[in-house]
């Protein structure tokens, strides 16, 4: 092998590997996007689990034997004399082109956080190799049949991701989230949802990832033939039992064996474990659907790897092919030598591990808000459609990456139109669309530029990678890597030491125990000073317990900023705006006991006892107020049940009784002042403003309760 050739195969090599870093660094999200989004697991999490099935999928169950000419998009007849050694040799510097220019629009898309097709994008520079190849060698390559149906899959895999995600919501929400007890309902629904999930998993697991595992088994005789288990390519019928079905029993037998234990699994945890228990985060059924979402997402990491990862390498096999060999002769098939698999495996792990969480931030948190229940439906449409689309009776190759994104705004739009940002999802909508002519454009510059020349190519591709290398240097700064993976809020408990299972409704519920906790203190400093007692310790403890309301305060909105699950219940804005609304009934709880220190109340035993008796009709609405507080963090940790929602909505309710029926307290007391209080005006005046300060806790309480009904009507 002459050295300018090995330079090549080194270089062509590189480029390989630049490939599926970007397979991995972007349609890595299609599997994880969902439960970071749901907080179901958090940034790192997400990206380790997707390291290690992605690479499991791609080292263990990818194909042994690749077709050098990829994805059906270029028609060569191998038996026409015109595939000779120099056509051979242009294809491989095709591929090689073709590989360069997808990889360097999927580091585009991905620095921007859009999650694209890399089976769209290497289609695509192969259509850009495939038009110059016609012209120059004057034949007709491109299968436009092949192209046309990558067209169509760009609208009929994200519409039937989206309706199956859209519906599957709603099966959950009717059948579990608006029953009377919903947590009852989904601990035995809960395994019964299972089955045709994990049926559904099973079917695609082997039809769609472990086809590299039934091929080696049916050349090594493991079984007969691997289409006991796969579905044959062609002429198929829908008899499981024919021997030619498209659905072989044996497959659907095992994938309902699949199924059946992995329903009879859930049922025996559910039994074991309180769901009740906060753990995670969540609680209840949301608690149910985060196993759901996590075993989901790790399958359709492990399908990823095993499919995509010949994105990369099936195009390097093919250059390794003709490159290596004496005669320069491309093939119909080529064996993928092992070295090659671990590039390309490790590749994508690397991927994940570095500019992944990007994307994933996009399908996650931008397109719509994602909870468990939701972020499973969408997951659960993603891996129907694809097993749909990738049998051989309709054999059309549809992106992971469009068929999630679609499922993500089904699911959005079980929340109504205005929960999914269709600015966003209009972006990334632009971006598939210009994946194929940007990765066929770039591919053919590349390949026109290098003149079908070793030396120009190896010239070529380091300029390349240098271009590249300096946009991903000029973006370095704006995001570190380990900033991104680390866990949000980390530590222990306490306000600046939150655990990072804590949601900012979990928070602001204990910012409303630390204002309850200052308005006990103003109580027991009206009753003291109305004792004729000294209360300065009282109000000392009212001021202090108001100044670790702030902090606590604090803390919530800086997780509300931070935390990516927020916002499915209520805008940023609307819940700073209830967290003012709270923080105030704590300030005017001071004010009261403030108040109290100017002077001496004024001296009428009934007088007091009315006094005492607005504060105690305070400090119930208080009360009245945190239980709403506290059902309002069950009805976001524990799914948007209508039993919680009902719950919440009646203690709002009362929450308004209460404040009314401090008024009814407070006019009584205020007018018995004016009509006794001639002798000392000042004193009556000054207990005139306390129960006035004292009307001011109560209204801040029914203003903030009441703040909460948005939520109620999203």
């Amino acid at each position: 092998m002459e050295p300018i050739t090995m330079v090549l195969i080194g270089l062509a090599l590189v480029v390989c590997a630049y490939m599926a870093w970007n397979i991995g660094a972007n349609d890595v999200a299609n599997a994880m996007g969902t439960s970071v989004g749901s907080r179901a697991l958090t940034l790192k999490q997400a990206v380790l689990i997707a390291a290690v099935f992605e690479f499991s999928g791609a080292f263990f169950a990818g194909d042994a034997v690749t077709d050098t000419v990829r994805k059906g998009i270029l028609s060569v007849d191998f038996s026409d004399p015109m595939v000779d050694a120099a056509f051979s040799q242009d294809i491989a510097f095709g591929f090689i082109a073709a590989m360069m220019a997808a990889a360097t629009w999927l580091t585009i898309a991905t620095r921007y956080g859009l999650p694209v097709s890399t089976t769209h994008s290497i289609i695509g520079g192969i259509i850009g190799v495939g038009l110059i190849l016609e012209v120059k060698h004057d034949t007709t390559l491109i299968d436009w049949e092949v192209v046309q149906k990558v067209v169509m899959s760009w609208v009929a895999s994200p519409l039937m991701g989206g309706l199956l995600a859209f519906f599957s919501y709603f099966i959950i929400k009717k059948t579990i989230l608006d029953s009377e007890n919903p947590v009852d309902r989904s601990q035995w629904l809960a395994p019964i949802l299972a089955f045709p999930t994990f049926f559904v998993l099973g079917l695609a697991l082997q039809f769609k990832a472990l086809k590299g595992f039934f091929s080696k088994a049916d050349n090594e005789g493991w079984i007969e033939s691997k289409y006991d288990w796969l579905p044959v390519k062609e002429n198929g019928v829908f008899n499981p039992f024919a021997d030619n079905a498209w659905f072989p029993i044996n497959s659907l037998l095992l994938a309902a064996v699949i199924g059946a234990i992995a329903s009879l699994g859930l049922y025996l945890v559910l039994r074991r474990i309180d769901i009740n228990e906060e753990k995670r985060g969540f609680r209840g059924v949301e608690r149910i659907f985060v196993w759901l979402q996590i075993i989901t997402a790790a399958y359709v990491a492990f399908a990823h790897g095993a499919n995509d990862r010949s994105n990369a390498i099936g195009p390097m096999a093919a250059v390794w092919q003709v490159l290596s060999s004496d005669g320069g002769q491309l093939m119909e098939k080529a064996p993928i030598p092992l070295w090659l698999i671990l590039l390309g495996s490790a590749g994508i792990a690397i991927g994940v591990m570095t500019w992944g969480w990007r994307v994933m931030e996009t399908i996650g948190k931008k397109i719509t808000d994602i909870t468990p229940t939701r972020g499973f439906a969408a997951e659960f449409g993603a891996a129907t459609t694809i097993l749909v689309f990738s049998m051989p009776f309709l054999a059309v190759p549809v992106s992971t990456t469009h068929t999630l994104v679609g499922a993500v705004v089904g699911v959005g739009l079980a929340g109504g139109a205005k929960a999914v940002d269709f600015r966003v999802f209009g972006k990334i909508a632009a971006s598939w669309v210009a994946s194929v002519p940007a990765a066929a454009f770039g591919a053919i510059v590349l390949f026109v530029a290098s003149g079908g020349d070793s030396l120009n190519m190896i010239v070529l591709l380091p300029l390349s990678f240098m271009a590249v290398g300096f946009a991903i240097w000029k973006s370095s700064g704006e995001i570190h890597v380990e900033d991104a993976l680390s866990d949000a809020g980390a530590g222990g408990e306490g306000p600046g030491q939150i655990n990072s299972d804590t949601t900012p409704f979990e928070l602001f519920h204990e910012h409303a125990k630390a204002v309850e906790k200052t308005v006990e203190h103003m109580l027991d400093a009206v009753n003291t000073a109305c004792d004729g007692k000294d209360a300065s310790e009282a109000i000392d403890a009212t001021i202090a317990a108001e100044l670790e309301a702030d902090n606590v305060k604090t803390e919530v909105r800086r997780l509300a900023g931070e935390d990516i699950r927020f916002g499915v219940h209520v805008s940023y804005d609307d819940f700073l705006y209830m967290v003012t609304r709270q923080d105030r009934i704590a300030d005017y709880a001071q004010n009261v006991a403030e108040q109290i220190a100017f002077r001496p109340l004024f001296d009428d035993k009934e007088a007091k006892e009315n006094l005492k008796d607005m504060a105690n009709a305070v400090a119930e609405t208080v009360a009245k107020y945190e239980d709403a507080v506290e059902a309002l963090r069950d009805y976001t940790i524990s799914g948007e049940t209508k039993a919680a929602k009902t719950k919440l909505a009646e203690l709002i309710r009362e929450v308004n009784i209460k404040e009314h029926e401090a008024d009814v307290v407070e006019a009584n007391a205020a007018g018995y002042v004016f009509t006794n209080g001639d002798d000392e005006p000042l004193a009556a005046m000054h207990m005139y403003r306390v129960l006035q300060r004292l009307d001011d806790v109560a209204n801040a309480c029914e203003k903030a309760a009441n703040a909460f009904l948005p939520i109620l009507k999203r």
